[in-house]
């Protein structure tokens, strides 16, 4: 067997090698990735391999929406860029899948020729491979294309036991709208055990030999850690995870659209502090612009915070008072409200257009920003738990043109914020304060206690709040199983059963209200198996009339009979 870091054409000459082409594919763009296909076809001719397999849609990018039928003319496109791939192809096949006139298909280049595969299986060599599918196989080898964004490598190994053969998983690299795709594309033995892995979040390419179980096993891949109770106490490796994805999912969401620089609010707040910082790792100090836009009742504390991450960090920072755009609407909408006030009940005091005016200015002055700088987008820094809620304002804290934190929960955004500190290079760049004061939006007066109402108050201490996030996701629980077992919040605390109630009916109304923002909120990098992210899910904004708490056969009868 040759050294395993030994890419040498003498060194498989003897056949029986495959290569794996992870790569970073850009949607649509079939010039760019031709050419990365390119190159990894010249390079495993010239190791002399049987066979070089790329990701399922290393030509077109994926996902591809419905491009192909509303544009149909890209089809034809993408046939002609795989005509071209075709004729620089010698003796080393290439495995790509193509888009057809009426479905996916693979194709098999070879020696400047395109063979389409009727079925699923093809031989090279003397070797049968199988691409997996419903279909029964005969074949030696089973390929799996897989697209991870959260990964799993136990699938490989149970495909492996149950084919009683060795599989070759492929999956693309990079990050695509919502998506940050993984890698670690990896091979198993017919017992499942996994000999050959491509790096994780980086472009690579690994070359193994099924029959002999020769291959470069790089770093097993951070996967989402499963628990069976939610806990506060969240795995380092979790968290390193979520940084590589999301960091990973800015970059090349930047990179992709034509943009190089981010501007946000800096509140002083958790959300706004690790938005900061991920930006900064992800584009570089110099393409991160921070505002700090205080109002009367911002306190001095919150200002002091933003200030002094943009300076940890070496980010732009700037300070934009919001009291004169504040003060000047907020006169424009009461002498509206003169004039509706005969046709409706008089609500102006009562309701949070006032709240709302302030994240609103705090938005113009954003967009401004971005409007004046080349390639810039503002960024919505809100986070899963007040996704869930509501608790953020579309065109306010809910603008922007991408939402790095969207798809994690207020907890679980405190520990990130921890392992930051202590895992960047420059450590310790989130203030603690930052770190251990209560989340709050600063954004009105609690009446009870004359102080600024902090966001727990106006919903539920989010420990309470990210389980019953953690129950429905994770195990699909009903309001009524959930108020008949014990939360962490509740083993720790001692609450009443009529407060426990409350804070689930609490829970399931504001979530119904919600449903509308969540079809309208920025593009985000989803790193949970299970998320409210338009990508994967999708609950009507109309079916916010459930009920959640359930009915009795006597309320079902008492109804009908009504």
């Amino acid at each position: 067997m040759p050294e395993k870091t030994e890419l040498k054409k003498e060194n498989f000459k003897d056949g029986g090698f495959v290569g794996i082409a992870q790569t970073n594919p850009i949607i649509g763009d079939f010039e760019y990735n031709a050419k990365t296909i390119a190159k990894y076809i010249r390079q495993a001719e010239n190791l002399d391999l049987d066979l070089v397999i790329f990701s399922k849609y290393a030509l077109t990018g994926f996902p591809s929406g419905d491009i192909f039928e509303r544009h149909p003319f890209l089809t034809g496109e993408c046939l002609k860029w795989l005509n071209g791939l075709a004729k620089i192809t010698g003796n080393t096949a290439v495995l790509l899948g193509v888009i057809g006139n009426d479905k996916e298909k693979f194709s098999l280049l070879k020696n400047g020729k395109i063979e389409e595969l009727e079925g699923n299986e093809f031989e090279v060599n003397g070797v049968k491979y199988a691409v997996l599918s419903e279909e029964k196989v005969s074949a030696d080898i089973i390929i799996r294309f897989s697209d991870n964004y959260i990964y799993d490598e136990n699938k490989v190994e149970l495909i492996a036991k149950d084919y009683k053969k060795p599989v070759i998983s492929v999956s693309q690299v990079g990050g695509n709208d919502n998506f940050s795709f993984m890698g670690a594309s990896c091979v198993s033995d017919n017992e499942g055990k996994i000999f050959a892995r491509a790096k994780s979040f980086e472009e690579d390419f690994v070359v193994l030999n099924p029959k002999t179980g020769y291959g470069t096993l790089a770093e097993k891949p951070l996967t989402a850690v499963k628990s069976e109770k939610f806990t506060l106490d969240y795995d380092d490796s979790d968290l390193k995870r979520i940084y590589k994805a999301v960091i990973q999912g800015i970059r090349d969401y930047f990179a992709k659209c034509g943009l190089k620089r981010a501007v946000l609010g800096l509140s002083g707040g958790l959300d706004s502090t690790v938005c900061a910082v991920l930006l900064a790792d992800a584009l570089g100090k110099e393409n991160v612009f921070g505002v700090s836009m205080p109002s009367k009742l911002t306190s001095d504390l919150s200002k002091s915070d933003g200030k002094q991450v943009a300076e940890n960090l070496g980010i732009g920072y700037a300070e934009a008072p919001i009291k004169k755009m504040f003060d000047t609407t907020d006169a424009c909408f009461k002498e509206l409200f003169t004039s509706v006030e005969k046709y409706w009940n008089d609500r102006y005091q009562k309701s949070f257009t006032q709240d709302n005016i302030q994240a609103r200015s705090r938005a113009m002055y954003l967009w401004g920003v971005s409007n004046e700088f080349p390639s810039c987008i503002p960024i919505a820094t809100s986070d899963k738990s007040e996704a869930y809620m509501g608790y953020a304002t579309i065109n306010g804290d809910m603008s922007g043109g991408f939402a790095p934190i969207a798809d994690i929960t207020k907890t679980k955004l405190f520990a990130l914020g921890r392992w930051l500190n202590k895992n960047r290079e420059k450590k310790n760049v989130i203030p603690e304060s930052v770190l251990t004061k209560k989340p709050g939006a600063e954004l009105a007066i609690d009446p009870k206690t004359g102080k600024t109402l902090n966001a727990e108050d106006a919903l539920m201490p989010y420990e309470f709040l990210d389980e019953v996030i953690w129950r429905i996701e994770n195990n699909g629980e009903s309001y009524q199983e959930m108020l008949n077992s014990e939360f962490l919040y509740e083993k720790k605390n001692g609450i009443s059963k009529t407060q426990k109630q409350e804070w689930l009916g609490k829970f399931f109304r504001r979530m119904s209200s919600a449903l509308y923002k969540w079809s309208i909120a920025a593009p985000a990098v989803i790193v949970e198996p299970h998320s409210i992210n338009g990508a994967v899910y999708n609950q009507p904004i109309t079916s916010g009339r459930i009920n959640y708490k359930g009915s009795t056969e006597e309320e079902i009868i008492f109804s009908l009979q009504v």
